[in-house]
């Protein structure tokens, strides 16, 4: 069994995101406050070129913005990544616009307790993110949202990103900063502009969306893992992929291991870990992580950052 390459560390997926709005000032100051070492911002662009934090740059299912009048007209589809979306897109608001939204729970049927919290907070923008980390002193671990697509439309967000982080005084390896990316070439290209840490995220099925690779599972074998190693810190791969060879064999490439993404309701969590048949209901999450902080893994992301705290210090201390 692989040895981890350094202290797990817990990260705030998207904040406390199991009790509040996801990306919410609100959300990231609940998760510190329960222990998270970083918080964790996915990064869209706004018309006027500022990098705000949303899941998905569509934000008819985390706002209230279909509540808006105003911007009925705005309602459209687009092509992102090869699929046809239909909605609301933060491209086409301003960040003044954007701040007269409010953001709601994106899954309400599993989450009725964040969803009580929605319409109270705004949707904050990186610089926003990146002052209160400073403040509480925690990591900061952003996503760049399809890179190559706000490229071809005149928004890229890679040198904006890097600006802000480098301005904000984090500009070597040891910086409290993780970037990461689906996508290879966009990291590529990071990795000639910062000394950062960079992360390659992959996923269990499917390839990045750039076409850089032909697929994850070639990204993750052996081979493609060294070839990750020459331009990223870490993998980010689902949680799904974990197993001892791949922690293995990623931790001999010199790659940290962050998997994504542990969650308490039935619904996301592996057949063993379930507890009854409700979707919302709550399983052994606990369990879930224990088991992957056992495989070595190096951190890893967690919409209920307070369990993700308590069961790697209990793990770290048996061990």
């Amino acid at each position: 069994m692989s040895k981890p390459l350094s202290r797990p560390i817990v990260i705030a997926h998207r904040g406390d995101s199991g009790e509040r709005p996801e990306h919410t000032l609100a959300g990231y100051e609940r998760a510190i406050d329960q222990g998270a070492d970083v918080i964790e911002p996915d990064l869209v662009p706004t018309r006027d070129g500022v990098l705000v934090a949303r899941h998905e740059n569509e934000i008819g299912g985390t706002t209230d913005v279909a509540r808006h009048p105003e911007f009925a007209g705005r309602r459209t589809t687009k092509t992102i990544d090869g699929q046809s979306v239909t909605g609301w897109f933060t491209e086409d608001f301003t960040l003044a616009e954007l701040k007269t939204l409010r953001a709601r729970e994106r899954l309400p049927e599993l989450r009725p307790q964040s969803a009580a919290f929605d319409g109270r907070y705004e949707i904050p923008t990186l610089a926003e993110v990146i002052a209160l980390a400073k403040r509480r002193h925690v990591g900061i671990y952003p996503e760049t949202k399809h890179p190559t697509y706000f490229a071809k439309i005149g928004l890229p967000t890679d040198a904006p990103l890097v600006r802000q982080l480098h301005a904000a005084g984090w500009k070597t390896a040891d910086a409290p900063v993780f970037i990461q990316s689906f996508e290879v070439e966009n990291l590529k290209r990071l990795h000639g502009m910062t000394k950062l840490r960079l992360i390659q995220l992959v996923d269990a099925e499917g390839a990045p969306a750039d076409g850089a690779a032909p697929s994850y599972a070639a990204m993750t074998s052996a081979t493609g893992l060294k070839t990750v190693a020459t331009y990223a810190w870490g993998i980010g791969p689902s949680k799904a992929m974990l197993s001892a060879g791949l922690v293995a064999d990623a931790h001999a490439a010199g790659l940290r291991v962050h998997p994504w993404t542990y969650r308490a309701e039935n619904a996301f969590l592996a057949a063993p870990y379930r507890r009854g048949t409700d979707p919302a209901a709550h399983g052994d999450i606990a369990g879930e992580i224990a088991a992957g902080l056992r495989l070595g893994i190096d951190g890893f992301f967690t919409d209920y950052p307070i369990i993700g705290v308590e069961t790697r210090d209990s793990v770290v201390a048996q061990e």
